[in-house]
């Protein structure tokens, strides 16, 4: 019988390994199909949700943004006129798409002004105070808990010429008369949206500046940092990500919001691009050019969100990296 060489394994153990290792893989791939067997009764529900309320509402907007409409229903012919309408039309004296941006405008300065006043806000609550921290941040969302039309309206009884803010300005001698710009004005519309939308970029700076260690705060300090110094090369950088998501909260709601301006705005600013799109659906019953309008502004969203989602990434992960140096 030859000498067996070093390295070499007998033909019996090879085998025996073999029977070993092949069972045990058939029971894995057993269990791994038994697991997916498992999962897909809960993600196809999820499933059906999202094509009967997502996909297929947008495949039927796509879809009727190309044809034409009919005196009393829609014609299915293709045409590319409501896209080229938008651009050229003329609704309340100009163009849709001027309409579009001076709506975008208004967004604009209300998530400004909504992160101008959020961001102080939260830091104060998240590292000031100390006993009632929980009750005050609940006091900033209850609003949330008010009906938006009740909220809206409460705005028209305050800014109003017999109005509470009129009246004490009258009352403390500032004006002689009431002020005529504070209702039915854009003024209106950007202050109720403010408030409005104050909690939804409010909680997301307040999350990013509770993941805030005390401990960099603290290291700060002892290296001789003054508060705006450990405010703006420390707080702001790491709050940025909740910045971000709380501005596109307030862009892209206030893009979306026909009633504010519909109970506020006057002759000018009531007529924003959400109103147009409503009165198409409803009074004008211009449903292809509605749904063109709904794929534009879609689209504008859809960039939006691509643009702050990679901003966000960015920052949080630059943040990661800082914390961990």
């Amino acid at each position: 019988m030859e000498p067996q060489k070093s390295g070499e394994i007998p033909v019996a153990a090879h085998v025996l390994k073999k029977e070993k290792k092949g069972p045990n893989r058939v029971k894995q791939k057993k269990t791994v199909n038994s697991k997916k067997w498992l999962v897909l009764p809960l993600v196809l529900p999820l499933v059906i949700w999202l094509c009967v309320f997502l996909i297929f509402p947008y495949v039927n907007l796509f879809s009727y943004s190309f044809w034409k409409a009919g005196p009393f229903d829609v014609i299915k012919e293709f045409t590319l006129d409501n896209y080229v309408k938008f651009f050229s039309a003329e609704n309340s004296a100009k163009p849709t798409y001027l309409v579009l941006l001076d709506t975008l405008k208004l967004a604009l300065t209300v998530t400004f002004f909504s992160v101008l006043l959020s961001l102080p806000l939260a830091y104060f609550i998240r590292f000031k105070v100390t006993r009632f921290k929980q009750t005050l941040y609940t006091l900033v969302i209850i609003p949330l808990w008010v009906s938006y039309i009740v909220r809206a309206y409460s705005w028209k009884i305050i800014l109003g010429s017999n109005g509470i803010l009129n009246s004490f300005l009258i009352w403390l001698g500032v004006s002689e008369e009431p002020l005529e710009f504070l209702l039915y004005s854009q003024v209106s519309v950007a202050i109720a949206m403010i408030h409005i939308y104050l909690p939804f970029v409010l909680m997301p700076i307040y999350t990013s500046l509770e993941q805030i260690p005390n401990n960099l705060l603290e290291a700060s300090k002892d290296l001789g940092a003054n508060r705006f110094k450990t405010f703006f090369q420390i707080v702001f950088p790491l709050a940025l990500p909740g910045i971000i998501a709380g501005g596109t909260f307030a862009l892209i709601l206030s893009m979306g919001d026909f009633l504010a301006p519909s109970l506020l705005g006057g002759a000018e600013s009531s007529t924003m691009i959400a109103n147009i799109m409503q009165q198409q659906f409803g009074t004008s019953n211009n449903w292809p050019y509605g749904a063109a309008m709904g794929i534009i502004i879609l689209i504008l969203v859809l960039a939006v969100l691509r643009i702050t989602g990679q901003a966000e990434k960015r920052f949080s992960s630059f943040d990661s990296a800082e914390t961990r140096k």
